[in-house]
């Protein structure tokens, strides 16, 4: 296997990982290199990338990544969103990075002013709205619960 392959087969299995296992057709449960896999109920692509993690794991460069004990899980060790800090961003960059873009996107459309981050916008001028139902309200609201004026 070159290195090219190597890393689409990798970057297919990390694709892969973060759906649920059942959706891909995986196991629940740990597989024994040793396991004829014709005998688990396994589709043909999940089959695929489960013999990918074999082949991978078997690998001496690779073996730091225990692919072959996680082939169940397409080489993947755990949930996606539990990954460490120092592996890529958390959930918290990225909820970050999301409420960023969405205030560009407001800034540029114009329908937010362009602030700096600490500026605190009051507002200190009130004015009176009206108080209770309009006259219309009043009268539908009657009309509706056969009620009176």
């Amino acid at each position: 296997m070159t290195h090219s392959s190597r890393a689409t087969s990798c970057r297919t299995i990390a694709k892969y990982a973060t759906k649920a296992a059942e959706c891909v057709g995986t196991l629940d449960r740990r597989i024994n290199p040793l396991d004829n896999l014709d005998a688990f109920n396994l589709r043909d692509h999940a089959r695929r990338l489960i013999t990918t993690c074999l082949e991978l794991g078997s690998i001496r460069e690779m073996a730091e990544l225990r692919l072959t004990e996680w082939a169940h899980m397409l080489g993947f060790r755990g949930h996606f969103s539990t990954r460490s800090r120092h592996y890529g961003p958390t959930l918290g960059d990225l909820r970050a990075a999301r409420e960023q873009h969405a205030r560009d996107e407001e800034i540029t459309t114009g329908r937010l002013p362009l602030f700096d981050e600490d500026t605190v916008l009051v507002i200190s001028e009130w004015e009176y709205a009206g108080k209770g139902h309009s006259a219309g309200d009043l009268l539908l609201a009657a009309a509706i619960s056969g009620g009176c004026l």
